[in-house]
């Protein structure tokens, strides 16, 4: 094993490509150019972990000869935009991940494109998402467990892209909530309600890229796929309950933001129909004036009381008390 600190010298910086590494016994031992990548994959006991974000078709089919990847993988690699997939091409395995991130209220989508063999492990990022020098930190600080192989980083890899949904998952949680205490107090306004769509059909969009993985998963825990060794098995299944998890929050969210919809819509009813109430229990009382105004106001000569010497005062106390009576009455029932 060679040791650590003989690390050959970095490769000048190319368009694409983020990393290209050797690792033997869980340790960097050189950073590579493409080219040399296929034969330090050939090497017993050793792994290249490569990095390209949003590589040109150039830099793929370099690749490709590197490794003999398969020329239907290569296009899929170029064109993102495809579903979650599993695919094996010989002794060799494509994967498609989808990635995911809250920008500017939205949750944008990206990609991630995994080619998997004997030695090696490609990924290839496309659109929003979080950078892997993370994973590849982390467990560089872990020689024992990157030591497992080129399907153990296939597992970080993916274990990073199921757990960086539940922070855009939390964001939206936030608010949810505050549109939940908003409905409360008022009922929801047109950009309210257009905003509450948005965030149902995002969360939609993030559930039909998570939900995938989990048959990816069980793919890669099955016994058909020889490039997964047994021992990786109960780590994919880990994978495997994280995604059931994303997907009880996503679907508990969706479902709070469905209750709160018809929420706000009983609050809007209720609101007018307490209206509708004030406007009756005040239509009723202004009718008592307006009736007995209108009678007496008639141009006749023969009616009751006219020749009374306190005819007017009794009809004005009259409507006084029945208005005050209506309006004690409505009071009482609630309507005002």
């Amino acid at each position: 094993m060679e040791n650590v600190r003989n690390l050959t010298p970095a490769p000048a910086p190319t368009s694409g490509i983020i990393a290209c590494g050797v690792y033997t016994a869980g340790r960097r031992i050189a950073d590579i150019p493409i080219e040399e990548a296929g034969e330090w994959a050939k090497k017993s006991g050793h792994v290249v972990w490569i990095g390209l974000l949003e590589p040109d078709r150039n830099l793929l089919l370099r690749v490709q000869a590197q490794f003999h990847l398969h020329e239907l993988a290569i296009e899929d690699a170029e064109h993102p935009h495809q579903r979650p997939k599993i695919e094996q091409y010989g002794d060799a395995l494509f994967i498609v991940a989808r990635t995911a991130q809250l920008i500017d209220g939205r949750v944008t989508f990206g990609e991630t494109h995994l080619f998997v063999g004997s030695g090696y492990i490609v990924s290839v990022r496309h659109g929003p998402s979080t950078s892997y020098a993370a994973v590849r930190q982390h467990w560089e600080s872990c020689p024992h467990s990157l030591a497992k192989g080129e399907d153990f980083v296939l597992y970080a890899i993916l274990d990073f892209i199921v757990d960086n949904y539940m922070p855009v998952l939390e964001q939206i949680e936030d608010e949810v909530e505050a549109i939940e205490d908003k409905i409360l107090l008022k009922p929801m306004t047109g950009p309210d309600i257009e905003r509450l769509y948005m965030l149902r059909r995002d969360l939609l969009r993030l559930r039909n890229a998570a939900l995938p993985l989990v048959e990816v998963c069980r793919r890669l825990t099955s016994s058909e796929l020889p490039q997964i060794h047994s021992a990786m098995h109960p780590l994919f299944r880990d994978v495997t309950d994280h995604i059931r998890t994303v997907q009880e929050k996503i679907d508990s969210l969706r479902e709070v933001l469905a209750f709160a919809f018809e929420a706000s819509l009983l609050v809007g009813q209720s609101q007018e129909t307490a209206n509708t109430k004030k406007l009756a229990s005040w239509a009723a009382i202004l009718a008592v004036p307006t009736a007995l105004a209108g009678i007496y106001g008639m141009n006749f000569d023969d009616m009751p009381e006219l020749k009374m010497e306190y005819g007017y005062p009794v009809v004005l106390t009259a409507i006084a008390l029945i208005c005050a009576f209506l309006y004690w009455r409505f009071r009482k029932n609630g309507w005002l």
